[in-house]
């Protein structure tokens, strides 16, 4: 008895599978499974996008972006990327877009991508990052050329960096907290928790300094020159920050040859001609130190370890040579980890 019963039960599972197979096989099923495929290389696809793994924006915001990038304004653009009152911007030419790419992955790492606002500096790049993640780049005319990789110190790097306090005003001027990064940099932890306090200006300084250092603007030495960094700084909207941007602009405008090629100067003139008025905040060296103490100095770099926060890569020339140097301190993300910047591989 019990026989028969497996026997009826095999023939009919068996019977059951033969009918699948033949329903899989014919014109309906076939336009099925073609159909579940399709289906599933859509969702890996989207899966695998930018923006299925960072959706940080609904669909209602994005509809409020322009149909063309050009007249995207700066005021829009701050509107849509700010969180907290706050905006994280980088100056951008098309050259640099895979330091770029791995700069974001290093500030995604810490949750503040959302807040990134790319001014582009050309056309190319403008349109290539609002393709990829819609409403985080904006051009200010006039464009630069997109295909030159200026060099430190060259008239082209002077063109690009001396617009910088200008768009850093206006964004004061419309009421948010901006922190302008480089892009040779990478962020080993939240720089915003080293935000002490609520001063006007947070910077950092090119030279070494004492462990023990003051948070306050070093004393000029003996050619009354100071050498604060001009690639990573934290204003709030306040007068004193504000102040600061047009003493900055101004002596651009003002300044000497010795100006051509590099903003820093009028930077650093500024600075020591508005410190009586600003409420400046010299940030730790051994949290965010100078490519020539990361790179240069091992016996620093484990003196200081663990304290890191943002890594320069300056005290160097050239675009290559910056590439292999950050390859070569494990520092260069973007061949291994695309996927987790807002843009994706870039080919």
């Amino acid at each position: 008895m019990a026989q028969r019963l497996f026997s009826s039960s095999h023939l009919s599972h068996s019977s059951a599978s033969n009918r699948r197979h033949i329903y899989l096989m014919s014109r309906n099923g076939l336009l099925l499974l073609v159909a579940l495929l399709l289906l599933l290389g859509v969702s890996l696809r989207w899966s695998a996008s930018p923006l299925f793994i960072f959706p940080n924006k609904s669909s209602s915001s994005y509809s409020s972006l322009p149909s063309n990038w050009r007249d995207y304004s700066l005021a829009q653009a701050a509107k849509f990327v700010a969180k907290d009152g706050t905006v994280i911007v980088c100056t951008v030419s098309y050259p640099f877009l895979p330091f770029l790419n791995n700069w974001l992955i290093s500030v995604s790492r810490q949750k503040h991508q959302d807040k990134v606002l790319v001014i582009a500096e050309d056309y190319a790049i403008l349109y290539l990052i609002n393709e990829k993640w819609p409403g985080h780049a904006v051009l200010i005319p006039p464009a630069l050329d997109s295909q030159t990789a200026h060099k430190f110190g060259s008239k082209g790097f002077f063109k690009f960096t001396s617009r910088r306090p200008r768009h850093l005003m206006q964004l004061l001027e419309l009421g948010y907290n901006v922190m302008y990064n480089d892009v040779d940099m990478v962020w080993l932890q939240d720089p915003f928790q080293y935000l002490e306090g609520s001063h006007d200006a947070y910077f950092t300084d090119d030279m070494t300094r004492p462990l023990n250092q003051s948070h306050d603007l070093p004393p000029p030495d003996r050619n009354g020159v100071t050498y604060i960094c001009s690639c990573m700084i934290f204003l709030r909207p306040t007068n004193g920050a504000k102040l600061l941007m047009k003493k900055w602009i101004k002596e651009l405008q003002d300044g000497t040859k010795a100006y051509e090629g590099n903003d820093q100067p009028a930077f650093n003139w500024a600075l020591n001609k508005t410190a009586s008025q600003v409420d400046l905040y010299l940030l730790s060296q051994a949290a965010f130190p100078t490519g020539g103490l990361y790179f240069q100095n091992a016996t620093w770099v484990e003196e200081t370890k663990g304290k890191h926060v943002i890594i320069h890569n300056n005290y160097i020339i050239g675009y290559e040579n910056q590439m292999r140097r950050f390859h070569d301190f494990g520092l260069w993300l973007v061949d291994d980890h695309s996927f987790e910047s807002p843009l994706g591989k870039l080919e």
